[in-house]
């Protein structure tokens, strides 16, 4: 069994490597933070209605602030969004803003 300070070293070690992996996948982003938590929030209250399978509601978001769609669409699938509640569900776990 490991030691107390086996595990604290450890977690520090996971720890670590959670921030790594995270400003790599920040670096890479096509939109701002912001702008992603707030594309997060519009679909949790559009889907509502439930998801059509689409990304009919991402792209519109992204249309009316002007967004380029060439971009970040390709990024959103590549994380897992291939659909708006993809995106919500997927792409949002992945950068778990807080």
């Amino acid at each position: 069994m490991p030691s107390s300070e086996e595990k604290r070293r450890r977690k520090e070690l996971k720890r670590n490597a959670k921030q790594q992996g995270r400003s790599r996948l920040e670096a890479t982003m096509p939109l701002s933070q912001t702008t992603l938590s707030g594309l997060f929030d519009y679909l949790d209250e559009a889907l509502a209605e439930g998801c059509d399978h689409t990304l009919r509601l991402t792209r519109a978001y992204l249309a009316a602030r002007g967004l380029d769609e060439d971009r970040i669409i390709p990024w959103l699938e590549e994380h897992g969004g291939g659909c708006d509640c993809e995106v919500l569900a997927n792409v949002e776990e992945e950068f778990e803003f807080t």
